[in-house]
């Protein structure tokens, strides 16, 4: 096949769990025989095209519209304030991506696609347009919704923009059952859904490529002795990920098990919030925080050293760094009430068990936890190994490329049928 393949942000232009997504299954389709044309955006010192690793990577260059946006828009997207700009951005980059596609690389240059897909509402227009224009198999990638990340309000405009690419698209894959049973109480199509789950590289996310003199390192750097107990939270400082409710639990946890140090690593929008409660619960011994993104490798070491994982997200459409933690063989804690693809991938009880599960909004039940781990390390250590075994039998990027690629073809296959 020739996929387009509609992105907000590819390496090197990363910002989360969407980025990740994407670099990683598209060199895991293209290992499969396929190729595959990325459209993503271009913060202005980025290449409008190049190949890497084999892929077709095209970026539009942007131009700034935002100050004359609001005479057009709806009083929705006025509320966005600043916000503006970061839509106009979006827009921009659907608008000059769709048209590069069909009028460019379809007939211009010849190219012959298969398939388009998009991913979230931050590619979606380009996705519809393209659609309309072309009468491409379509599918529509929900990787988060807007009445999610919002905990149940959001902008009116993005709704509307997921909606109809769900109306207009072909197939919709998300990432997870929790996340088809909300798509369906919003009204989506279960006719048009199939599960997909995300993936990991259990190659780099090996425990035995982390060096004990490097864990030992890291841990000093932290305060955290070897007869102490590392609690590793790594995600973005927000509202859904349940982190304010993690560190409300630490004085609980603290008092059963005065050996653990909680380790915070991320940005957001909530670093001011967690220091004051941190020095207000009177913690500041055992709560260390690193308010920044780091690499990979570092990402990897950080998993590698700690003893447990613990992700209490109130919302979280898969959680990829759960899988993360347990290619680590590290047991791990996750928020599993509401809208939690961590339901898919941690079991919590039983002969196959690689966590608990918790409510993230309850910080008694986050210290119940951890607390469960610490009570009984060798058992918490057993489900790290299991962790692993469960990551390399469902898991691996490879695997989620082949079913990805199936689906795909089941795609095309379809609307060609209709078409007859």
């Amino acid at each position: 096949m020739r996929i387009g393949f509609f992105v907000w942000e590819y390496p090197p232009r990363l910002v989360g769990g969407l980025g990740t997504y994407a670099a990683n299954i598209c060199p895991a389709i293209l290992e499969l025989g396929h190729d595959i044309s990325v459209f993503t955006m271009n913060d202005g010192t980025l290449k409008t095209r190049e190949v890497l690793k084999g892929i077709d990577v095209n970026r539009p260059m942007l131009a700034d519209g935002s100050n004359i946006l609001p005479i057009f828009v709806t009083e929705d997207l006025r509320r966005w304030g600043t916000g503006i700009k970061f839509f106009n951005d979006v827009l921009i980059y659907n608008i000059l991506s769709a048209t590069k596609f069909v009028n460019d690389l379809i007939r211009k240059e010849g190219y012959k696609f298969d398939i388009i897909c998009a991913h979230d509402w931050l590619s979606a227009m380009a996705g519809i347009m393209i659609k309309q224009e072309t009468d491409l198999p379509f599918v529509f990638h929900f990787h988060s919704t807007e009445w999610g990340r919002s905990l149940g309000g959001g902008s009116e405009t993005v709704i509307h923009i997921e909606k109809t690419a769900a109306e207009v698209a072909d197939r919709i894959i998300t990432v997870s059952y929790p996340m088809e049973e909300d798509l369906m109480r919003h009204g989506i199509d279960p006719e048009k859904i199939t599960v997909c789950w995300n993936g990991v590289r259990e190659d780099l996310y090996d425990p035995a490529r982390v060096k004990p003199e490097d864990i030992a390192n890291l841990r000093n750097r932290y305060g955290i002795a070897a007869d102490e107990k590392m609690v590793l939270f790594i995600g973005r400082l927000t509202a859904v990920k349940g982190v304010v409710n993690l560190v409300k639990a630490m004085p609980t946890v603290i008092s059963r098990h005065p050996e653990a140090k909680l380790v915070i690593l991320g940005r957001g929008e909530l670093e001011r919030t967690i220091n004051e409660l941190i020095s207000r619960l009177g913690i500041v011994d055992n709560v260390k925080t690193r308010f920044e993104f780091v690499s990979e490798e570092e990402r990897i070491l950080h998993y590698g050293s700690c003893d447990i994982f613990t992700a209490p997200s109130v919302y979280e459409p898969f959680g990829i760094t759960a899988l993360e933690a347990m290619a680590m063989e590290k047991p791990v804690v996750v928020g599993a009430k509401g809208i939690s693809g961590f339901r898919d991938s941690v079991i919590p009880s039983g002969n196959d068990q690689t966590g608990i599960h918790v409510d993230g909004s309850n910080s008694a039940d986050i210290a119940w936890g951890i607390n469960t781990l610490l009570d009984d390390t060798a058992k918490a250590e057993e489900m790290g190994r299991r962790g692993r075994i469960r990551v390399k039998k469902y898991f691996t990027w490879s695997k989620i490329a082949e079913y990805t690629v199936k689906i795909y073809e089941e795609v095309i296959k379809t609307v060609e049928r209709n078409k007859k």
